[in-house]
């Protein structure tokens, strides 16, 4: 079947890859423009336009896909379908219509729509989630699914364990709808949640809030935009890696009297086992407390 995909991300990196080596390799790559990255700010490519050109792929990079210029260049690749993985812009008319777009998103939906489904699904403490192939329309990822695999989340998941798997996932299952062709099915607007992108106050770990819903923030938020805490007047610390205790100091307060430090919260308190403090690597909580001490 003649595709041409639309993805930018290290999510839809992976997907592209597995598609290139099944009979549907793409004519055609449409990503986002290059953007400043890093520190340094330096332009770089989407992981998806490097993947696109080490597989030899023609790759185009739209200012904006819904142009006449962008959606020229898609009729000239002749696709009997397109399809989209974590493209991160909206697909608006006449594109949606002219040709069969299948979606891959990485939930079971219509739980957690929207832009950041796998971080949602730790932070709200689900036991699975998984991957869905759906058809794309108008509405913000609520057209039929075609097709669904389930995954476990394991009680240590972070980002960096469980996006991986759903990666694979995806991948695999995108080209079995498109081997297969099943029927899509409506989504029950009745069970539908929302997976906002995260935003700069859920990265902060409120004491106000129960230790066990922080330490799952940490894991959803690691390794790739990570959590933080304010230790009063010295700012903020990023946690990498955080335990639930079944107490501790008062809510809002953190004890740097053990072996590592312990935030209060309204419920238990959080054990910082591996933190990252401004301008510096990742590290152990005992060494961050030995540095403070000397």
């Amino acid at each position: 079947m003649r595709t041409v995909y639309l993805g930018t991300s290290q999510f839809g990196a992976v997907v592209l890859r597995r598609l290139a080596q099944s009979p549907h390799r793409p004519e055609l790559v449409v990503t986002r423009p290059d953007r400043p990255r890093g520190r340094g700010r330096k332009l770089a490519s989407p992981p998806v336009a490097d993947v696109a050109r080490e597989l030899g792929l023609e790759v185009d990079q739209p200012d904006s896909v819904n142009h006449d210029a962008a959606i020229t260049r898609i009729a000239a690749a002749r696709p009997e379908v397109v399809c989209v993985c974590a493209f991160g812009a909206l697909i608006t008319e006449p594109l949606i219509s002219l040709y069969p777009m299948l979606n891959v998103h990485p939930s079971l939906l219509p739980r957690w729509r929207g832009a950041a489904p796998i971080e949602r699904a730790i932070m709200g403490g689900d036991e699975h989630t998984g991957v869905s192939i759906m058809r794309v329309g108008e509405g913000f990822d609520n057209g039929p699914v075609c097709a669904q695999l389930s995954e476990s989340i394991a009680p240590d998941d972070t980002y960096g364990s469980l996006a991986p798997r759903l990666e694979e996932l995806g991948a695999s299952l995108l080209v079995r709808t498109l081997d297969e062709w099943p029927p899509c099915t409506p989504q029950d607007e009745a069970l539908a949640t929302y997976a906002a992108k995260i935003a700069p106050r859920d990265r902060e770990l409120d004491p106000a809030r129960p230790a066990a819903e922080l330490e799952r923030t940490v894991r959803a938020l690691t390794p790739h935009i990570g959590a933080h805490v304010l230790l009063g007047d010295r700012g903020w610390l990023g946690v990498r890696a955080a335990r639930v205790l079944p107490n501790g100091p008062p809510p809002g307060e953190v004890s740097l009297e053990g072996d590592r430090p312990v935030l209060g919260c309204a419920a238990g308190a959080l054990e910082l086992v591996e933190v990252q403090p401004a301008g510096r690597r990742s590290m152990s909580g005992e060494d961050y407390l030995r540095g403070r001490r000397r």
